[in-house]
């Protein structure tokens, strides 16, 4: 993050702060930059777009989706976890978690060595839709690498793995391997 924003973001009256510090970047921020977030912008739009129109159909959003993406990806992650990936509130993701599992996309188990835990699964229903939602947004990934050159396919993964903060990269890791492990059993 630009030292500058940074700076300013823990000064007191943040919202103004932050502000000011944004319309300084911003007035001295490479174009090539502002070029990139446009375009971030437009491919985050697109992507998720192809998702947004099968959830409508269920009447959920893209919380939903994520709350499903991760579950069905790491079946009995518990909702500490979930929120640690997610980032959002307990009351944000109880609202969307408690449509999930009425609708009988989600379920919650007692934990086996402590049973105050909640664990979270996909039921089958869930899984599906996490399975659907995944198959429109792999299909868009994969028609873009066919269209790169086969350097700028591993560019592309180590520029979006770039774009975590670099604290948070090892646990990102992690996460991917137990996903891919969790993808893997039988």
């Amino acid at each position: 993050m630009n030292e500058l924003l940074a700076r300013k973001m823990v000064e007191p009256g943040a919202a103004a702060a932050w502000r000011n510090a944004a319309a300084e970047v911003a007035a001295t921020s490479d174009e090539n930059a502002l070029e990139l977030v446009e375009l971030f912008f437009f491919a985050y739009r697109d992507f998720v777009g192809d998702a947004d129109r099968l959830l409508g159909n269920y009447g959920f959003g893209r919380a939903h989706h994520r709350v499903l993406h991760f579950v069905n990806r790491r079946p009995g992650l518990t909702i500490a976890a979930l929120l640690d990936i997610l980032r959002i509130t307990k009351q944000s993701l109880n609202r969307v978690l408690k449509q999930l599992l009425e609708a009988g996309f989600v379920e919650a188990r007692a934990g086996v060595v402590d049973r105050r835990q909640r664990l979270l699964f996909p039921t089958p229903l869930g899984g599906t839709l996490a399975r659907d939602l995944a198959a429109l947004q792999s299909a868009r990934f994969l028609k873009v690498m066919e269209e790169l050159p086969p350097a700028a396919r591993g560019a592309a993964s180590e520029f979006l793995f770039a774009m975590i903060d670099s604290d948070e990269r090892e646990r990102v890791r992690a996460h991917l391997a137990c996903a891919k492990a969790a993808g893997d059993a039988p």
